[in-house]
């Protein structure tokens, strides 16, 4: 009998990725009115363009939504039509934290899952609080399930039959 699915986190990343971009499309905005207050007041449409973009990637962030359960992870997006990616828990490899200080101040960090899964093999999980307690329940979520299922993540690494070297390594006087 299988377990019921239940969720375990869920989530989004923090609009603080955003800044940047936020910042230049304001700047170019205002460009634009002071320019219209100088010349022509119809150049001040102009300053629609960065505050549409500035609006698009803000949109952007606020739908993809992350979520895990105690089976797989999911990745909700798109503006206009949604699209769901999934990875099986069992195929999570490996997980990273990293902190970086711009993050780190607003007390954020960024999750890095790689997989087995070919179409999503990096799942990047940007700018989320608690990052380090959403890994380690990942992490032993990962293991529940792999335990339950009785299934190992093997990497096989080296090119196959050239393994022990090649023939020409070997001296045959």
């Amino acid at each position: 009998m299988e377990a019921e699915e239940n969720l375990v986190w869920k989530g989004r990343s923090s609009q603080i990725i955003n800044f940047l971009p936020f910042v230049i499309s304001l700047l170019i905005a205002a460009i634009f009115i002071a320019l219209a207050f100088f010349s022509s007041p119809f150049i001040a449409i102009g300053a629609l363009i960065p505050l549409a973009y500035a609006g698009w990637i803000w949109l952007n962030t606020r739908v993809k939504v992350f979520e895990f359960t105690t089976e797989r992870l999911r990745i909700y997006e798109g503006v206009f039509n949604q699209e769901i990616n999934e990875v099986e828990l069992y195929r999570v490899k490996d997980t990273t934290t990293h902190k970086p200080f711009w993050i780190r101040f607003f007390g954020l960090s960024t999750l890095i899952i790689d997989t087995s899964d070919r179409s999503s093999p990096t799942v990047k999980i940007a700018a989320v609080r608690n990052g380090s307690e959403i890994r380690e329940k990942l992490r032993a979520q990962v293991e529940i399930l792999r335990d339950r299922k009785r299934v190992r993540e093997v990497d096989f690494e080296g090119s196959g039959a050239n393994d022990m070297g090649d023939i020409d390594d070997f001296d045959m006087a």
